[in-house]
């Protein structure tokens, strides 16, 4: 199955309404699925990480925008696509098919509308087996850890999610690992952003998780993230009220 062109590339000479980046590593066996499912005209921005399996080629035929980013991380490869970015609204999405990128269309919309700054999907496994337990477990620890940070009542740090690109810019996100979509919404709590989580079903990943798939993978990620709880609050920069609407 392959992915029409106009579902990933604008009109020549403008660019997309929404960007939607997507850190690949190895995903080949899910990337047919996942680049159908991109909203008409939104451009998709897979960002390779390194694969040898030939997705940045596989991608690129099907339509999407290919970032190279050598540096192995997942925010690594997040911050390349942001980069690379030049919508007024950016989404986020896994590049497993896990997540349908079609599920970003209310997210972008209630950012584009001012209604949220910052839209997180709170991921509900369809079957057994989708959300390994020691996963959910370190993501039930890690919410828990946010609420005493921030206040904030979230359940999931997922990522699938929405924002503008240069509110997220003004964030000046600096992990370039797992600790990446912690800090996202850490920073922008700091900056007084409205954010909102919104139930998305989770299907089960194509392949197996390079963090989430091992318990040794799930320990790094959750060492990543609370190195980032553990950083003092930063000022609200003094442009945010206009960059985050």
């Amino acid at each position: 199955m392959r992915a029409a062109p106009s579902r990933t590339r604008p009109t020549a000479g403008r660019p997309a309404p929404v960007d939607v980046v997507l850190p690949c590593l190895d995903e080949a066996a899910a990337l047919p699925w996942v680049l159908a499912r991109i909203p008409e005209g939104w451009r998709a921005i897979v960002v390779d990480n390194g694969s040898t399996d030939g997705s940045a080629a596989l991608a690129r035929s099907l339509g999407a925008t290919v970032v190279h980013e050598p540096r192995r991380g997942f925010g690594a490869a997040c911050h390349a696509g942001l980069l690379a970015a030049d919508a007024d609204v950016v989404c986020f999405c896994d590049c497993d098919a896990s997540l349908d990128p079609g599920l970003l269309a209310p997210f972008a919309v209630a950012v584009r509308d001012g209604g949220h700054d910052l839209v997180l999907g709170r991921r509900r496994p369809q079957q057994r087996g989708t959300w390994p337990p020691h996963a959910r477990l370190g993501n039930f620890a890690l919410s828990r850890m946010l609420r005493r940070r921030t206040g904030l009542r979230l359940h999931d740090l997922g990522p699938l999610r929405a924002a503008r690109r240069t509110a997220l810019l003004g964030l000046d996100l600096t992990d370039r690992r797992s600790g990446y979509p912690l800090e996202m919404v850490v920073r922008a709590a700091d900056a007084g952003w409205r954010i909102v989580e919104r139930d998305v079903p989770y299907r089960p990943r194509t392949g197996r998780s390079k963090v989430t798939g091992t318990w040794r993978g799930t320990w790094h990620a959750v060492r990543d993230m609370r190195a980032v709880l553990r950083r003092p609050p930063l000022a609200a920069p003094t442009h945010q009220k206009e960059t985050a609407r």
